[in-house]
């Protein structure tokens, strides 16, 4: 057998490997069709409007009920109204 020959063979045998391989990943993988599809992620706003320690109070309540975080909210912001601000909070619900 010449050299070329044993290359060649050896390339057909590590191809044919490796498409078995591929083979039997493809038999491990679950079928798409039957699985559920996976929850669509929604965003959602809350928005507090208030005097500053209202607004404060509230966000931290809400830390103190598993809620949400303090970091997870805007800074205080000012409205149009005097003594007034609003906190936004951006939230990823499942639907």
């Amino acid at each position: 057998m010449t050299q070329s020959q044993k290359y060649q063979d050896n390339q057909n045998s590590a191809e044919s490997k490796l498409q078995q391989y591929l083979k039997s990943e493809d038999l491990n993988t679950p079928n798409q069709s039957s699985e559920q599809p996976l929850p669509k992620r929604e965003p959602l706003k809350h928005l507090l409007i208030g005097s500053p320690k209202a607004v404060t109070k509230t966000i931290h309540r809400l830390q103190l009920n598993g809620y949400a975080s303090v970091g997870d909210w805007s800074p205080l912001l000012p409205t149009a109204n005097p003594e007034e601000v609003m906190s936004i909070l951006i939230r990823q619900i499942l639907m």
